[in-house]
């Protein structure tokens, strides 16, 4: 087997050591087996967000299929449905699917985030997002593995640092995501969705920002919005052979943004600080940090000279030609191709805007 076979980018070297868990306890059991044999370990949930070098991996891959949902309602006094659901699912279920059962049972929070493939495990690792919606703001808590100290323990989501893409997973903290607690709108009597936070979105559904609409109509806009931009996996789509989006949108200080040019996109970060009224002779509190922005990664590629489509001379990896914000594989492409794309848009958007993108997939084996 080989890391092309499993990963939705279809490229990257063998696998000598694989092994597929369905419960928790095959899980454990199979790290104790790596780490007794000295064997490094890599959770694989649906390959979706990885980039593995030609070379492979030189350790155990564990298939995490670990499935089950539990559901716990929390009514208002009124026992009106406006309560919440307090949801509790397996790393192993598939991400999207989870979102389509939640859209089917009238539960608001996650709709937006429909369409992006991976695991449950995997969303609070990346942080996930989408549309407005970010998935830190409806986890409660995981349950985790934590390697090093060799125990399964509850992490709350206070202690999860979370931040854009960001996460103590990203930090350092060695763990394997067990299971995921979620707190969702009880929408059941509604079927509405959270208010649309989306420009884009709001425009889709043809609303105003702010709006709620149906569940099922949030879910079918973002997925067509997705497919347009070859983000939802289809085997007849060349474009989807990809890790979805291969670059993080960047984040700099605001006073950074103004050197840009001034039809590059900007979305501030956080809440612009309120004016503060102050008796005379008060004691002045620190003012606050540099004003974060958001920029959009595509634009600057676009605008660093890359457009939809480009691919380098006898290379089988090119840009999607939907978005520029995806790497493709456009078939029997190497790791070292993708690789090698990567370094040319960074170094053009580098060498434009002075902004070194930082890529989203995890990378094995391969450097950028």
């Amino acid at each position: 087997m080989r890391f092309a076979d499993v990963t939705t980018l279809g490229v990257g070297g063998d696998i000598d050591d694989f092994v597929e868990v369905e419960t928790n306890a095959e899980l454990l059991a199979a790290v104790s087996q790596a780490q007794s044999a000295g064997l490094p370990i890599l959770v694989l949930g649906g390959g979706s967000n990885l980039l593995v070098g030609d070379a492979g991996f030189d350790g155990r891959v564990i298939a995490l299929r670990t499935r089950g949902i539990d559901v716990r309602i929390s009514e208002t006094p009124s026992g009106e449905n406006r309560g919440t659901a307090r949801v509790r699912i397996a790393a192993g279920e598939s991400w999207d699917d989870i979102v389509a059962w939640s859209v089917e049972n009238g539960f608001a929070g996650i709709e937006a985030l429909s369409g992006i493939p991976g695991s449950v495990g995997a969303a609070p690792i990346q942080n996930i997002g989408a549309y407005g919606q970010e998935v830190s703001s409806v986890i409660i808590g995981v349950d985790v593995y934590d390697i090093v100290a060799g125990e399964v323990r509850y992490i709350p989501a206070d202690e999860l640092e979370f931040a854009y893409r960001d996460s103590v997973f990203k930090q350092g903290l060695e763990a394997i995501v067990l299971s995921v607690d979620f707190e969702l709108a009880d929408a059941r009597a509604t079927r509405l969705s959270q208010p649309i936070a989306f420009d884009q979105l709001a425009g889709a559904l043809k609303v105003e920002m702010g709006a709620q609409v149906a569940l099922a109509d949030v879910r079918e806009a973002v997925l067509q919005l997705r497919r347009s931009k070859g983000m939802v996996l289809d085997a007849q789509d060349p474009d989807t052979r990809s890790a979805g989006s291969f670059f993080v949108n960047p984040i700099v200080t605001e006073h950074f943004s103004r050197s840009l040019p001034a039809d590059a996109p900007r979305f501030p970060v956080g809440e612009a600080a309120q004016d503060r009224v102050l008796e005379i002779g008060a004691h002045v509190p620190p003012l606050a940090g540099p004003g974060l922005v958001k920029l959009s990664a595509a634009w600057l590629i676009e605008n660093a000279g890359i457009p939809r489509g480009f691919s380098l001379p006898g290379s089988r990896a090119a840009v999607s030609s939907k978005h520029t914000l995806a790497l493709t594989n456009r078939g029997g492409a190497s790791a070292e191709e993708i690789a090698g794309l990567a370094r040319y848009v960074r170094s053009m958007v580098q060498s434009q805007f002075g902004i070194l993108l930082q890529p989203e997939p995890v990378c094995i084996g391969i450097e950028l």
